[in-house]
């Protein structure tokens, strides 16, 4: 994985060449977390979130037998961890929607990790104030660009002694 040099202590991009990758650098990140957080992942569909949300729970300590996929149809799922991880997927909602009415302002108040796909159907006023924004983007048929903007923490102690 190459790694740009950050454009300020709580912005850093990354770029991976595989589903793998972005598999991996989910996991390094999810080993780092140990407190509540919520993460938004923004990006096209096959830009990575999803792969990236697996090796989050890898990381997490999620069991190897809880299959970890985008819960396109059932809008949450929670799996049990070191941190419960919660795997939010707004996509099939029309903008803009109300956390409180599905429940998603709840689950921002756990005492868990909160992986947050398609957040751009939130009212900005409802994004919380403590997150990471992970933008991934297309580059080629595997490569993705992954900006990592933080939110009301410190991104380099995430990512400090973190090969990415």
């Amino acid at each position: 994985m190459g790694t740009t040099f950050p454009s300020t202590a709580n912005d850093h991009t990354i770029e991976t060449a595989s589903a793998e990758q972005t598999i991996a650098f989910g996991e390094r990140l999810g080993r780092r977390i140990d407190g509540p957080l919520v993460l938004f992942l923004y990006g096209d569909l096959g830009s990575g979130k999803t792969a990236f949300a697996q090796g989050l729970a890898r990381g997490l300590g999620v069991p190897a037998t809880c299959h970890v996929t985008s819960p396109t149809y059932t809008l949450v799922n929670e799996y049990p961890g070191r941190l419960p991880f919660f795997h939010v997927d707004l996509y099939r909602l029309h903008e803009p929607v109300d956390p409180e009415e599905i429940g998603l302002r709840e689950i921002f108040d756990e005492a868990g990790v909160v992986a947050v796909e398609w957040p751009g159907r939130l009212h900005p006023e409802d994004h919380p104030s403590r997150r990471l924004d992970l933008r991934f983007s297309i580059i080629a048929d595997n490569r993705r660009n992954i900006r990592i903007i933080a939110y009301g923490l410190a991104l380099v102690d995430l990512l400090k002694d973190n090969p990415i």
